[in-house]
């Protein structure tokens, strides 16, 4: 892996995340009160829970003959993990983590819905910055954006699309990712403790309250303090990064989907706040939201079913427990690499599920607003494109990487532009459409 974001320093001895996490060219630490601490933090709210009713919701999943319906116990073929929730009358409500991370998003949804009402629409606050900040701002999102143009080439392209504030937005979110990412899976991984995350999220707490620790963190803390992002979502990508260190099985969908939540489907959520809802759209805020979440879901399960091989060397199996028995392989038949008739079985039954995630997050797509459709096309339509590369493969993730050759990428944007053009309003009826 390229080493492009971080390398190790110790500028800061107190803090052991930032011994390992440095970024290469010349991050300079900044003082907070340059970019103040007086930015209304109302909007960063938990809502309560509601109590006395069960939760209604609507899963992503949606095919009992896959075993993956995880958000469902009635009818899953699947164990589920759980989470316990008390109702007024003492009574214990059992939710599967597709209801839990369901919860994230009602409340994600509710936060835009507040801003909706508060404001009128999503349009970006006025800067407010004190005098002299202004350069180091604008110099951290143009960093933010040289990144994501190395890293995301396609998707950056994409984002040139954008109205710059949105644009420079999504730059400071992607880089953040990107950094968090690095923890486990970069070239200081070793390095990185429980403490280090623990250190990481009371810097990402900080950057929230606008005292930014460097000039990524300056980035991000803008970016938050002007569209109604919330911090859960980046919470728990972290909270992913802590299974990455503790978790290398999944015994089941139920489990691996919380994963992948974590890791991938917080994309969405911090992201729809910025790329914003079209204002002919007649979908919920909630499917909006969902959708965006189905899609980070399919982009981490394509990841796992690309990766089999890279993550197997590194001693690790993120494929369901229970469906490999099923299938009547184990984890000695991936260690193994041998692409058996059992093998491609099974790997048609993982891709047919990713596909599955990928119908339900295009959706959503139209009902973004028409600046931000582009780059989500893009990435959906090239990340959907690497399951047609793994069948073509035949199912060899074990020795062969599927990647979307240069000339594929090239016809699929013209494509994916022509998709961004269709608004909501031509779609009648909506499949997102509020009942």
């Amino acid at each position: 892996m390229t080493v492009a974001l971080f390398w190790v320093g110790s500028a800061n001895p107190s803090t052991d995340v930032t011994n390992c996490l440095r970024f290469l060219d010349s991050v300079r630490v900044l003082d907070s009160t340059k970019f103040g601490n007086s930015r209304d933090r109302s909007l960063f709210f938990k809502l309560g829970e509601k109590k006395g009713r069960k939760q209604e919701w609507k899963s992503c999943s949606a095919n009992p003959d896959l075993g993956y319906l995880g958000g469902r116990s009635n009818g899953s073929k699947l164990p589920v993990i759980s989470s316990m929730v008390a109702s007024h009358a003492g009574e214990m409500a059992v939710l599967s983590s597709e209801e839990m991370v369901y919860n994230v998003v009602l409340k994600q949804a509710a936060l835009v819905k507040k801003e909706l009402k508060s404001r009128g629409d999503l349009d970006v606050k006025p800067d407010a910055v004190l005098p002299g900040t202004l350069s180091l701002l604008s110099e951290a999102y143009d960093r933010c954006g040289e990144v994501c143009a190395e890293y995301a080439k396609t998707f950056y392209l994409g984002t040139l699309l954008m109205t710059p504030e949105r644009r420079r937005a999504i730059w400071a979110i992607y880089v953040w990712c990107r950094r968090t990412d690095e923890l486990v899976d970069g070239p200081n991984a070793s390095h990185i403790t429980p403490t280090a995350l623990d250190r990481w999220e009371a810097r990402l707490e900080d950057l929230f309250q606008g005292r930014p620790f460097d000039m990524m963190d300056a980035a991000l803390a803008d970016t938050v303090g002007k569209f109604p992002v919330d911090i859960q979502p980046f919470k728990d990508m972290i909270q992913g990064m802590r299974m990455d260190l503790r978790k290398s099985r999944y015994q089941n969908f139920d489990e691996l989907y919380l994963y992948c939540y974590y890791v991938a489907g917080t994309v969405g959520l911090m992201s729809v706040p910025v790329m914003g809802i079209a204002p002919e759209s007649q979908a919920s805020t909630e499917s909006v939201y969902n959708a965006a979440l189905a899609l980070g879901i399919a982009n981490q399960l394509t990841n796992i079913l690309r990766d089999v091989g890279e993550d197997a060397r590194r001693g690790r199996v993120y494929l369901p427990q229970d469906e490999l028995t099923q299938a009547g392989l184990s984890d000695d038949d991936i260690f193994a690499g041998k692409v058996t008739d059992k093998w491609r079985n099974f790997m048609k039954n993982q891709i047919k599920r990713a596909r599955m995630f990928f119908d339900e997050a295009e959706k959503g797509v139209t009902e973004l607003s028409a600046a931000s459709r582009w780059p989500v096309w893009a990435s959906l339509l090239l990340y959907r494109q690497i399951l047609d590369e793994i069948e073509a493969n035949d199912y060899n993730s074990f020795t062969k990487r599927a990647y979307v050759r240069k000339a594929k990428k090239i016809v699929a944007l013209p494509v994916a532009y022509a998709k961004s053009l269709i608004s909501p309003s031509s779609l009648v009826p909506s499949p997102l459409a509020k009942t």
